[in-house]
């Protein structure tokens, strides 16, 4: 729910989803104890873009986090500036393959938890534990639902992605 709604609330162009109704076997496979109410569930990813300036343009894609999903994420990586890894606290165990990939890649990434009604379930101490972040992943809160928001979160991954790129810059 968070990858689509965020994707969707910054893209220039209707994103491209792959929604599909939960069904008894998705229920079987995905936890959904903490979102009785959902009903639809992304089953490979979502796409949009936006324009950074005229020589600049964001490829979004929204993927699910889950492990079983790696099969895809070599490919959308290619060429990517960074990532975003988008926590729903209900769920924290659906993002720990997305971090480990991100970090055995070495593509600089950011961690956004998502506030739904304004309010995450544990605070971002216990996240960055539990996740096992180190210090230099910026670990943020966000609201998917609102543009300016998101924006926000896509700049702190821009902003980590240039230090990265400086550094490596500065070593070769």
């Amino acid at each position: 729910m968070c990858k689509t709604t965020a994707v969707g609330a910054i893209s220039e162009i209707r994103p491209l989803t792959t929604e599909a109704a939960v069904t008894e076997v998705a229920a079987g496979v995905d936890d959904l104890t903490h979102t009785p109410g959902k009903t639809t569930t992304t089953v490979a990813m979502d796409f949009g873009c936006i324009t950074i300036d005229p020589t600049l343009k964001l490829y979004l894609f929204g993927t699910p986090g889950q492990e079983r999903f790696g099969f895809m994420w070599d490919d959308l990586v290619e060429g990517a500036l960074g990532g975003l890894v988008i926590v729903d606290t209900r769920h924290l165990d659906d993002c720990y393959a997305a971090v480990d990939y991100f970090e055995h890649k070495d593509i600089p990434f950011a961690v956004a938890v998502n506030a739904f009604d304004g309010k995450i379930q544990h605070d971002l101490d216990e996240v960055r534990w539990a996740l096992d972040l180190t210090e230099q992943v910026p670990l943020i809160v966000f609201d998917a639902r609102k543009t300016g928001s998101v924006r926000d979160a896509l700049l702190v991954v821009l902003d980590v992605a240039l230090s990265h790129a400086e550094k490596a810059a500065a070593t070769s």
